[in-house]
């Protein structure tokens, strides 16, 4: 009797171990699964634990597309601005920019897989993230939804590490030929954690502050496509400040200050461009129709911007140069970023157009009333161009182009512009104290003589040319 009783139980334990597991999606299941992957939408199965997807995990194309804007968006920073900026200073410091662009990729790298992307991405609260996904726990190559729907959490984090990189290194474009290499270093950790990693957080975490398409209970239900408050506005304001509380370089007004080589310059324009696609485009997160849209808009602002700038020189000073081309390209650039996957493609050329004159003015004229030394103006197109799109996202964002739209079009302009006020103070405010902080730490400039021999032989103990 007791061997039946023994018996029976294990096969009543056996049958309701198989009950319990989650059976095969049926036909019409999995048939649903490969129309969402084809439109990049949720998985019919997805949330329901009594059916196992047979396509669990990352999506091919939508993910191979990630991948893609991911190295696209490295391609950037380097070689891309490295180039763009290593040509607009002297020779004396060309390496020195170089140089900036690789460490900072370095530091941001480590920072981010230790700390960095679980405070931007971290459940948290509306301001800042939490150390879940600290050193990259749980963050899994086969497992998704951290991102989007098809692609891969390891690819959603090592595209947010992208974006990490070069927002620092805009900055060292307003401050370069004369900040110390250990102070470049210094402030970009400290202003990693003071102003990138909650702003990454507020915009585009579900749990952010201003991040209107994804938390309902957002304060600020603002749009930022692809980071024209999170990277172009925080490094643009930044920059001004950083160049203010730096001061101007050894022989500024007084000497020429002239790019040393526009063929680099115009080579790193060049890659940007192609590696902004990712920036863009890539921040819909699938190969899709919005992802569609965001490669057309950025395209036609780029190309309206790099033909306005010039225009503009060639009317008022006579001859359209290489480098109004280069800064028209680069602000059309900047200016459509918040906006390139909520408008149209003539809304895009409207702002190309803007984008054109705008941050021309800025540069050309706002800078020399101002008195500021922004070398290589991070601000002029950085920081006026960031804020200039952001607003104009609330002008011009349309459903026609994203459905998102719909349900944030009443009161938009009014979350763009508070958006913005945000973003000033919190940068202004934040880089003015770090300043300062290094300063008292390790000095923000070299020696007068580093400065006036070149950064490149001091502290690299190397020359970008020789003979």
């Amino acid at each position: 009797m007791k061997k039946f009783f023994l018996i029976l139980s294990c096969a009543l334990l056996a049958f309701a171990a198989v009950d319990g597991r989650a059976a095969d999606p049926s036909v019409e299941e999995r048939l649903a699964d490969l129309e969402a992957y084809v439109n990049n939408a949720a998985r019919a199965t997805a949330g329901n634990t009594n059916v196992t997807s047979k396509i669990a995990g990352p999506g091919p194309g939508h993910n191979a597309w990630q991948m893609t804007s991911t190295a696209l968006v490295l391609f950037m920073t380097l070689p891309g601005l490295a180039l763009f900026y290593g040509g607009l200073v002297r020779k004396k410091n060309i390496l020195s920019v170089l140089a900036q662009c690789m460490g900072i990729a370095g530091l941001v790298t480590i920072l981010w897989w230790a700390i960095g992307y679980s405070l931007s991405f971290g459940t948290g609260n509306a301001i800042i993230g939490d150390s879940a996904y600290a050193m990259f726990k749980g963050v899994e190559p086969g497992n998704v939804g951290a991102g989007y729907y098809w692609i891969s959490d390891s690819m959603w984090a090592m595209f947010q590490l992208t974006f990490a990189i070069i927002t620092p290194a805009l900055i060292i474009g307003a401050i370069a030929e004369r900040m110390k290499f250990i102070a470049v270093l210094l402030f970009v950790a400290i202003w990693m954690f003071a102003v990138y990693f909650p702003f990454a957080h507020m915009v585009w975490s579900t749990t952010g502050l201003m991040c209107g398409p994804l938390n309902k209970d957002a304060a600020i239900k603002a749009l930022d496509f692809a980071g024209g408050t999170v990277v172009h506005m925080t490094s643009g304001w930044s920059a001004l400040v950083l160049c203010i509380i730096l001061g101007k370089r050894k022989g500024f007004g007084r000497e020429p200050m002239t790019p040393h080589s526009m063929t680099l310059c115009m080579v790193g324009t060049g890659m940007l461009w192609v590696g902004w696609y990712g920036f863009n485009a890539g921040s819909a997160l699938g190969a899709d129709a919005i992802a569609s849209n965001a490669f057309t808009t950025t395209t036609l602002a780029a190309a309206t911007a790099g033909f306005v700038w010039p225009m503009i020189e060639w009317i008022t000073r006579g001859k359209p140069s290489v480098l109004g081309f280069c800064s028209g390209i680069v602000a059309g650039l900047v200016v459509v970023t918040p906006a390139c996957g909520f408008v149209t493609p003539t809304s895009a050329v409207i702002i190309g157009v803007l984008a054109g004159v705008v941050p021309y003015l800025a540069c050309s004229f706002l800078k020399k009333m101002l008195g500021y030394d922004d070398a290589l103006d991070t601000f002029g197109v950085h920081g006026v161009g960031g804020t200039l799109g952001a607003i104009l996202t609330g002008l011009m964002a349309d459903e026609k182009a994203n459905s998102v739209v719909a349900g944030l079009k009443t009161g938009l302009l009014g979350a763009q512009l508070k958006a913005v006020a945000l973003t000033i103070v919190w940068s202004v405010v934040a880089t003015a104290i770090i300043a300062f902080i290094v300063k008292a730490v390790v000095g923000l400039r070299p020696t007068e003589e580093v400065e006036v021999n070149g950064l490149d032989l001091a502290e690299h103990g190397e020359e970008g040319y020789h003979g």
